[in-house]
This record gives C-alpha cells, sequence and structure tokens, in this order.
C-alpha cells in the first residue's frame, strides 16, 4: 500500500514579503508528503538511508516499546524551556549535534513518530523544516498507536547506539517567527494568522496567562479538528476547507500559535500538509499575552 500521495506545492499567488520561500518537496524529495503511512512505513523499515526517530517524553515510553530499530529523541530536547518562555526552539548548533546523535546525515531519509499523531509530532516536523530539511522528513500518520492497530512488530529491545552522523544545517529562517512580526503583520494582505487553541481559550474564557483572549484578526483552527477520531491526519481536502473557514486564502502564508508553541507545531504540521507556506509563532501566547503593549481581543483581566 502506498504512503499518502497528496502535493505540497503551495497555492499560486505571490506574496509581497521578504522571507524565504516556503521549502519544496520538489527540492531533491524523499517524500511526496509529509505524512506516511504504517504501511508504507513497514515496507521500507529496512531501507539503508532511511532513519526512524521515537519522540519520547522519558526513557520509559521508549522501553516499554517502539518501533523496531527506531531512535529515541527525547521531547524535552527537543522543545527545552529558558527563563522567559515555555519550550522554545533550541539553538541551530544544539540542534545540529543531537540529530547527527540520531545516525542522521544529509542523505538521510527520516519518518518521525510519537505515541499518537499530535502536537509533538508536528514540533519534530517544524524543527526539521527549520534545519533546512523538511523534504528529507515525514511523520508517521496515526502514531505508534496506529502503527500497533495494524498488528506491526513492537521492539522492547535497546537499539544500538547508531554512528554519528554528517548533518549540514540549512536554517529556514522564516519557520520561526516573533511576536514582533506577527503584530507587524496583524492586517497585512497575504499573511493569516491562526489561533491552534481550542474555543474556550480563544476566547478569552479559559485563562491560563496573563491577559486572556486572542491575537486580533486570528482565526480559530482548534489543534483536535485536524486529526479525525482515529487518529489520523484528516484528508488535504478538509484541512483546507478547515483553514478557509477561519479566513486562509489561497496563496496566503499562514503564521500559527497557541499557548506555547505545541499545539500551533500540530497546526503548522497540517497547515504543510494542505500546501500552504506555513510559520509558527514559537512564543505563542505566553509571550505575546506576556506584553502589555500587544492588541488583544477579549476579556482582559484586571
Amino acid at each position: 500500500m502506498k504512503h499518502r500521495t497528496r502535493s505540497l506545492r503551495a497555492p499560486a499567488a505571490a506574496l509581497a514579503l521578504a522571507c524565504v520561500p516556503a521549502l519544496s518537496f520538489a527540492q531533491t524529495p524523499a517524500f511526496d508528503s509529509p505524512i506516511v503511512s504504517a504501511e508504507w512505513l513497514q515496507q521500507h523499515l529496512n531501507d539503508p538511508d532511511l532513519v526512524v526517530v521515537h519522540i519520547a517524553g522519558n526513557r520509559r515510553e521508549y522501553n516499554t516499546g517502539h518501533i523496531p530499530g527506531s531512535r529515541m529523541w527525547w521531547s524535552g530536547a527537543l522543545m527545552p524551556s529558558n527563563p522567559d518562555l515555555t519550550s522554545e526552539l533550541p539553538p541551530v548548533a544544539t540542534l545540529d549535534s543531537i540529530v547527527e546523535s540520531l545516525g542522521i546525515s544529509d542523505n538521510s531519509k527520516v519518518v518521525l513518530y510519537t505515541p499518537q499523531l499530535g502536537p509533538t509530532a508536528g514540533r519534530g516536523f517544524m524543527t526539521f523544516e527549520y534545519l533546512g530539511f523538511g523534504h528529507r522528513v515525514a511523520v508517521l500518520d496515526g502514531g505508534f498507536n496506529g502503527w500497533k492497530e495494524r498488528g506491526f512488530a513492537v521492539s522492547t529491545d535497546a537499539t544500538p547506539a547508531p554512528k554519528k552522523g554528517k548533518f549540514t544545517p540549512k536554517v529556514h529562517a522564516s519557520t520561526v517567527v516573533t511576536g514582533d512580526f506577527v503584530n507587524a503583520n496583524l492586517d497585512k494582505a497575504g499573511v493569516k494568522i491562526l489561533d491552534a487553541r481550542t474555543a474556550n481559550f480563544y476566547n478569552g474564557e479559559g485563562g491560563g496567562q496573563p491577559r486572556p483572549g486572542h491575537i486580533p484578526s486570528a482565526g480559530n483552527v482548534p489543534f483536535t479538528t485536524v486529526v479525525d477520531e482515529k487518529g489520523m491526519l484528516k484528508s488535504r481536502e478538509a484541512i483546507v476547507q478547515l483553514l478557509a473557514d477561519a479566513g486562509v486564502k489561497p496563496g496566503d502564508r499562514v503564521v500559527t500559535y497557541c499557548h506555547i508553541g505545541q499545539q500551533g507545531s500540530l497546526l503548522y504540521l497540517a497547515s504543510r500538509y494542505a500546501g500552504y507556506e506555513t510559520s509558527l509563532y514559537d512564543g505563542s501566547f505566553e509571550d505575546w499575552s506576556g506584553r502589555p503593549e500587544l492588541p488583544l481581543v477579549g476579556p482582559v483581566k484586571k
């Protein structure tokens, strides 16, 4: 069975933006989509240039069961916190070291997975796009749960430490944007900001931040809506419709955000799957709501 093969070419329209163009899966592609099926991975598991990465919350999760031969990337290293913000993108040198320690080189193909398809998987994909490797990385649809449901092999054996890879970061800086960028593009044609939080937080009813509400002009596409009841990413057509309902027009550059940049990472993956140039506001609402000079829609805590 083939993996899902919908095109990632962005909708045709020029953007009047000083930014790096979106990465194209036509650029020496290893994958024609950022999503692969469990069936595809099972058939290609022994490909010599394939590296399968289990992004795990802790070693116990990995040791309990993983796809045979997969290598563990601790999620705490993927998205560490700092004194100012929670779960931020690490420095390029740190990411380069981690990627090479996983045995990944410039000619590798990489499949990422997590227990279920969710924000952490999206975060991994976004990180590889930031490093300029997006056309050679994909995410396992349905995650490890989907793999097990299909009866494919599960291992509890330790995977031998791989030979260090030779990886060359080619940073795609516009993958991640700042609050200042978002503020400068609130109502700019060709840019659409999307809030991946659930509606109660979008409406300012959920609390949990210095100021409740949402960024002005932002549409709401809750991260839970891009995955179906089986834990699979919805079809490209369904995601395009979700984005359109939130105000995304053909050719728009999408900017996603959430509480701290995690739920927004899953929406980032979905938007890229749908074919849009996409950026993540990594500081997200934690940054925005903590800066009183920035505008806000919604109830303001007195």
